[in-house]
């Protein structure tokens, strides 16, 4: 069953996304008056679809992509018809190619925008400040002798705000000592922590450390103490009874520890602080008050849209930060690329998670499509726009000869691509993966 819901989500998912790709490049080019031939969702054998004036639009056999086939595209096809691809501008070519992962970025940022508003159980890194709340015993952050309430700095001796800096750099040193500038009580402490390697995969874990992350109500359930006292969905709690809270347990803990009192409860609404008194339902000798608590995040519409374009440019950010350290050779390329398997895995358990977990998914893999093809390769967007800009530069066309070698060279460079995060699929999901 689950091998079944991982085709069809994952289907689903690429499906929607090569074909937003591919109609970006087919609104563009008939925008400009260019011939279109074919649109297809798919590979290979036509399966089915139907012909409008001269496009043939239709669905193949191998749903991983997608291609738009434009008239005269190919050099030794020309007639001569200015509607043909090569008689256009090179503006207006490089326009073409670049519709195609720009729709994938609008697609991006739609999608995560729908799930902002709906709501979702991820934390808001970029807004987490680099303090400790936790330490985990017997870690390397305990052994550098790390204490809640730390704050972190400095990372390998740059200044850093956030604390999703903190953890990309964990995730990108497995095993590798990570230099932490910290300041304690007004003093400074520089110590080093050692991520560890996370079974399976080629990068690091959290090295013990883990910060202030406030609970926000993510449930109220009708009729309870909680809805009756004023409590409402996205409320952040800072403090009960006047103690901060640091983390989702220590809140539910004193809950429970008072049932039928006064419990005086301090949330963040939107820009200002509100003051709730609950009285906790003694339920098992237990107090509750009829929440759902934990890490949560819902906007409305103009918030969405405004958090959504932020999310997309660090992921565009943490991406390019990444391919540079493969590069490098500073990060295995096994803990960074994903392939069919694993992507098909991963829509199967978003889809069985919930729809609004799919959709995140895809936003995610959307933007990071749209990088992809915007590298300089040669095939992909990237290459036949860095190709296009070069001839204008020089004021001529490259021979088609060349252009033909470095196509060539671009098709083997992306098989090879496939066949290696095929392997690394399989690696990752082999039970022996890990040794």
């Amino acid at each position: 069953m689950d091998f079944l819901t991982n085709g069809l989500a994952f289907v689903f998912a690429l499906g929607v996304i090569f074909f937003v790709h591919e109609f970006g490049h087919l609104l563009m080019a008939k925008a400009f008056g260019v011939r279109v031939e074919t649109f297809s969702l798919g590979f290979g054998k036509r399966l089915g679809g139907f012909r409008r004036g001269e496009t043939d639009y239709r669905v193949s056999l191998v749903p991983l992509g997608g291609y738009v086939r434009l008239g005269g595209e190919d050099p030794e096809a020309r007639t001569g018809d200015p509607r043909e691809f090569l008689a256009k501008p090179r503006w207006q070519r490089v326009l073409v190619y670049l519709a195609g992962p720009a729709m994938n970025v609008v697609l991006a940022i739609l999608l995560i925008a729908i799930v902002f508003m709906i709501g979702i159980e991820v934390p808001d890194l970029q807004e987490i400040p680099p303090v400790l709340g936790t330490v985990e015993a017997g870690s390397s952050a305990a052994a550098a002798g790390l204490q809640p309430g730390d704050r972190i700095v400095e990372v390998n001796g740059r200044a850093i705000s956030r604390w999703q800096e903190v953890g990309f750099a964990m995730m990108t040193a497995p095993e590798k000592p990570v230099a932490l500038g910290v300041e304690r009580a007004g003093r400074r402490l520089d110590v080093e922590v050692v991520p560890r390697k996370v079974p399976r995969y080629e990068f690091g874990d959290t090295a013990g450390l883990y910060p202030i992350v406030l609970p926000r109500i993510s449930q109220v359930l009708p009729g309870g103490p909680a809805e009756q006292a004023g409590f409402a969905i996205g409320d952040e709690v800072r403090a009960v009874d006047g103690q901060p809270v640091t983390d989702p347990q220590s809140f539910v803990a004193h809950i429970e520890q008072h049932a039928g009192e006064d419990v005086r409860v301090e949330v963040r609404r939107g820009a200002e602080n509100v003051v709730l008194t609950v009285v906790p339902r003694d339920q098992g000798g237990k107090g509750k008050i009829g929440v759902g608590v934990g890490v949560f995040q819902r906007y409305g519409p103009v918030r969405a849209l405004r958090e959504s374009v932020r999310y997309n440019v660090n992921v565009v950010s943490q991406t390019l930060a990444v391919l540079g350290k493969i590069v490098r050779r500073e990060l295995a390329a096994k803990s960074a690329l994903s392939g069919p398997l694993e992507i098909a895995a991963l829509s199967g358990a978003a889809a069985r998670s919930g729809f609004k977990n799919l959709l995140y998914l895809m936003g995610f893999i959307s933007i990071s499509i749209a990088v992809l093809n915007l590298l300089p390769v040669p095939i992909l967007d990237g290459g036949q726009i860095a190709v296009l800009l070069v001839e204008g530069l020089m004021r001529r066309d490259l021979s088609v000869r060349f252009k033909e070698r470095i196509n060539q060279v671009g098709f083997v460079l992306l098989v090879a691509l496939m066949v290696m995060v095929l392997y690394f699929d399989v690696v990752k999901s082999w039970p022996m993966g890990d040794r």
